[in-house]
């Protein structure tokens, strides 16, 4: 099927728009923290408001959650892990070391696709996986400790939303007989679940959060997380998936760009030498799947 460019404006638009504000997402999460409210509880209050709108308009379709289980209980949890420990990572790590490690998220859904869907994993898909493989521990090497291993909490939070946003992807792809709003919705509720767990076992109390803050995470969750989700889905439903993720890797730049205005982080040559090699994998791998 061939496509006109101008089909695929408002699929780029909507691209376009979910990949810089995700690059930016970092700041007012940082507010918040610096306020009072740890970025799990933003986490919480707004994925529950995007999961109420969710609900509502997929009332009627309750029968497919009840057909389709345990694939939608594993699209919620690895959704909610993705978001969760993004955003957590976002507030306590470089933000832009935090971007560029979540980019490894093609390779894992190329290595993932291989062993759940059963697509094969021909030789320039292997060679890109290992140049992003490098690009990592380019990226992680420490030279204190020598071998190349996350440094923090944040880097490991990091590469596991990148992983768990590739699983959710290949499970979603898996699920072709439920629609994109239901599956949206179960990712929402995967983060309420994970979110929730997550303030149990750190026992994160809420006691100290100002009133002002749980208003404008409520406003982030129903303005923001929304409309980010369903620009995404709109554009990945709307053009072949090596053209989204191209795009999106926009969010690269944009985080760039903003955490050097706005806070002043940085990253060493090292960092962003093994950062660009993982952005140019991601690229590779998005062109390798036209192909296919």
């Amino acid at each position: 099927m061939s496509h006109s460019r101008s089909s695929y404006l408002l699929a780029d638009l909507a691209l376009l728009y979910a990949a810089t504000m995700w690059g930016i997402f970092w700041y007012p999460l940082r507010l918040f923290e610096a306020n009072g409210m740890p970025a799990i509880w933003v986490t919480l209050v707004a994925f529950s408001c995007a999961f109420l709108i969710g609900a509502v308009y997929t009332w009627k379709k309750w029968h497919v959650y009840r057909q389709y289980p345990l694939i939608l209980l594993l699209i919620g949890l690895s959704a909610g892990w993705c978001n969760a420990a993004f955003l957590v990572a976002l507030v306590e790590g470089n933000a832009i070391r935090v971007i560029l490690l979540f980019y490894l998220s093609p390779v894992w859904t190329v290595i993932l696709g291989h062993f759940i869907l059963k697509e094969k994993l021909n030789l320039q898909e292997f060679m890109i996986f290992a140049l992003a493989f490098v690009g990592a521990m380019i990226m992680l090497w420490d030279v204190e400790i020598g071998f190349p291993w996350p440094q923090n909490q944040a880097d490991w939070l990091a590469l596991s939303s990148g992983f768990a946003f590739a699983l959710s992807n290949v499970l979603i792809r898996a699920l072709q007989d439920a629609s994109i709003a239901v599956k949206t919705t179960a990712s929402w509720l995967g983060c309420i679940i994970i979110a929730g767990v997550w303030i149990l076992v750190t026992d994160t109390g809420a006691e100290s959060i100002p009133d002002q803050a749980w208003y404008y995470s409520i406003l982030l969750g129903f303005c923001a997380i929304v409309f980010m989700t369903l620009s995404v889905q709109y554009g990945v439903t709307h053009m072949p998936v090596y053209r989204s993720a191209i795009i999106l890797l926009f969010e690269i730049p944009v985080t760039a760009m903003s955490v050097y205005w706005l806070a002043g982080e940085t990253m060493n040559a090292l960092e962003w030498t093994g950062g660009v090699i993982v952005a140019i994998s991601s690229l590779l791998i998005a062109r390798a799947s036209k192909k296919t």
